[in-house]
C-alpha cells in the first residue's frame, strides 16, 4: 500500500477503467444506498439537525481562526498530564519521529488503530523500511492489508471487497501475518469476524506499542478522543505500555463543550448510529494520572502539517479543514459510486479527497490537477455534510486555479501558479463567456442568432465533445430568448409593482 498512491494516472483514466469493472459497481451501489439509507433515518431523528449542522460550522470555523492559540494550550494540557508532543511539518519528519519513537523501545511490531493521517503519510510503509512491522486491526483495514489492497473508502476501507473476496483473502493470507484462518471458513458474516478476532487477539496480547490517530483533540484538557463501532481500537489504546499517536493539527476543539455537538453528529452521518458503540478517551499516561492505572505508560503526541496551514492560508478553500472524516459525502455522490475510491489516487476519495487531497499535495501533479473535476458538482454532498462544507464551492475555486494559475501558499511561502497544461479550451471558453455576460447587446445578439439557426443545430457536438453528447441529449435552443419572451409579453414593464 502507498498513502499517497505515487503513479497513479489522472482520475479520468482511472475511473474509465473502474466503470468497467461490474463487480466493483455492484459492491459500491450495495454498500453506499444501504448506508445512505440509514443515514437518512439517523438524522431524521434529531429534531434540531440543522442548528447542530451550523453550530460544528461555526465551532470548526472558530478554532482554525485561533488554531495557534489552542495548538499551543493542547501542548501544555498534554505535557501536564505526563505526554510528550512532538511537531511534525510533512510527512516524512512525522514517520522520522514515529521510527524513532518505536526503536526507542526495541520492540519491532506495532498494532495500530484505524488512522487516515497515518495512511495519508505512508507510515506503514515507513516503519517496513525500518524492520518494524505495523499490523492494521480494524476489520476493514485488516482486510486491505492482507489484500495488499489499497483504502477506498474513508469509513470502509474496503468496501470494494465482497463476502466471498474477504473470505479467500481470510484463508489465502492470515497464515503469513500470524494465526491462520479457521479451516472450512465460509463468507458469513459472523465466521469473518470470528476469524478476524483470533486473528488479532494474540497481536493485541503480545504488542507493546500502539499507535493511533485520533478523531478530536480537546484543548482544554489535552484528551484524545477516538470513535469506533469494533473495540479493536480500545484494545490498541489501552494494552500496549507506549501509544503514538499521529493527528493532523486541525482535529482540535477548544473544549469539552465543542465536543458534545460531534458526538451527536459523526456517528449519525457516518455509521447512522444514534452515537459510537465505542468512545474512547485518554489524557496522557497513567503515570501522569493520580491515581489511575490504567492505560499506556507513555504516550506521544505528533501534531501533523503536511500541507494544512498552506490550506488555511486558503480563504475559501479552509473550509475543507472542518471535515470529521465521516464519509457521508461519498455514500450520496453518483461519481464516487460508479468510479470507485481507488480512482481518487488518494486516501481521501470522493468529493471531500476531490477537494483535500490538491489542497494538501498541491496540484502539480497529473492526478492532483485532475480530482476538481471529479465531480458532477450536483450539490449532494453540501446537502449532507454535518459541518456544511461547501464542496461544490471550493471545486469551482480549485478549478479556476488550474486552469487560470494564481496566487497560492505552498510551504509556507506565497506562489504564483502557472496555470495547468491541457486547459487552453477551457480559458478560452470561460474568458469568452465572461465577455459575452459583461456586453448585454453582444449577448442578446447571439441569443436571437442562435434561436433563428436552431434547425441547423447538430444533434451531437464535434471533436472532443463528442465524448460528452454521445451519452447525453444535447438541450434545444428555444424559438426565442427569455429577454425577447419578456419583452414580447410584458413590454419590458415590471409587473411585480
Amino acid at each position: 500500500m502507498s498513502g499517497t498512491f505515487v503513479g497513479m494516472p489522472a482520475f479520468p483514466v482511472a475511473a474509465h477503467e473502474a466503470v468497467h469493472d461490474s463487480t466493483l459497481r455492484g459492491n459500491l451501489r450495495h454498500a453506499t444506498h444501504t448506508i445512505r439509507a440509514k443515514r437518512e433515518k439517523a438524522v431524521a431523528e434529531v429534531s434540531d439537525w440543522a442548528a447542530l449542522r451550523e453550530a460544528g460550522k461555526q465551532i470548526k470555523d472558530h478554532t482554525l481562526r485561533h488554531l495557534d492559540r489552542y495548538l499551543v494550550q493542547l501542548e501544555e494540557a498534554v505535557t501536564a498530564a505526563g505526554g510528550v508532543v512532538h511537531w511534525a511539518a510533512d510527512a516524512d519528519e512525522a514517520n522520522r519521529i514515529v521510527t524513532a519513537l518505536v526503536r526507542m523501545t526495541g520492540e519491532t511490531e506495532v498494532v495500530k488503530v484505524k488512522s487516515m493521517a497515518t495512511q495519508e503519510i505512508g507510515l506503514n510503509e515507513a516503519l517496513e523500511a525500518a524492520g518494524i512491522h505495523a499490523y492494521e486491526t480494524d476489520i476493514a483495514e485488516l482486510i486491505v492489508q492482507l489484500g495488499k489492497d489499497r483504502p477506498s473508502h474513508i469509513l470502509v476501507p474496503a468496501i470494494h471487497r465482497n463476502r466471498g473476496e474477504i473470505r479467500d483473502i481470510f484463508a489465502r493470507e492470515m497464515g503469513e501475518w500470524g494465526r491462520p484462518a479457521p479451516e472450512g471458513l465460509t463468507d458469513t458474516p459472523a465466521e469473518l469476524a470470528e476469524a478476524a478476532r483470533l486473528h488479532l487477539r494474540e497481536k493485541f496480547l503480545r504488542a507493546k506499542v500502539g499507535i493511533s490517530g485520533a478523531n478530536f483533540m480537546v484543548a482544554e484538557t489535552g484528551t484524545l478522543v477516538v470513535v469506533e463501532s469494533e473495540g479493536n481500537g480500545r484494545m490498541c489504546l489501552t494494552l500496549p505500555e507506549t501509544l503514538i499517536s499521529v493527528v493532523g493539527i486541525e482535529k482540535i476543539v477548544p473544549s469539552w463543550r465543542d465536543l458534545e455537538v460531534f458526538l451527536q453528529t459523526l456517528p449519525r452521518s457516518s455509521t447512522a448510529e444514534r452515537m459510537n458503540p465505542y468512545t474512547s478517551m485518554w489524557t496522557g499516561t497513567k503515570d501522569g494520572r493520580a491515581g489511575e492505572g490504567d492505560g499506556p505508560g507513555t504516550f506521544h503526541l505528533v501534531l501533523l502539517d503536511n500541507g494544512r496551514t498552506d490550506t488555511l492560508a486558503d480563504e475559501v478553500g479552509r473550509q475543507a479543514l472542518r471535515c470529521i472524516r465521516c464519509s457521508a459525502c461519498l455514500n450520496v455522490c453518483p461519481v464516487y459510486e460508479r468510479a470507485g475510491g481507488h480512482a481518487y489516487g488518494s486516501v481521501y476519495p470522493g468529493p471531500i479527497g476531490a477537494i483535500l487531497s490538491p489542497q494538501l499535495r498541491g496540484t502539480g501533479s497529473e492526478i492532483d490537477a485532475s480530482l476538481p473535476y471529479a465531480s458532477s458538482l450536483c450539490g449532494a454532498c453540501y446537502e449532507v455534510c454535518p459541518v456544511a462544507i461547501d464542496i461544490p464551492e471550493v471545486l469551482v475555486h480549485l478549478r479556476e486555479r488550474i486552469a487560470e494559475g494564481g496566487p497560492a501558499t505552498r510551504d509556507g511561502n506565497r506562489v504564483l501558479l502557472k496555470p495547468a497544461k491541457g486547459h487552453a479550451a477551457e480559458r478560452a471558453a470561460m474568458r469568452a463567456a465572461r465577455w459575452a455576460f459583461s456586453h448585454p447587446g453582444a449577448l442578446r445578439g447571439g441569443q436571437r442568432l442562435a434561436s433563428r439557426t436552431r434547425r441547423f443545430h447538430p444533434r451531437t457536438l464535434p471533436g472532443p465533445g463528442r465524448a460528452w453528447s454521445a451519452t447525453r441529449d444535447l438541450p434545444e435552443v428555444p424559438a426565442e430568448s427569455f429577454r425577447d419572451w419578456w419583452q414580447r409579453t410584458r413590454g419590458g414593464k415590471d409587473v411585480t409593482k
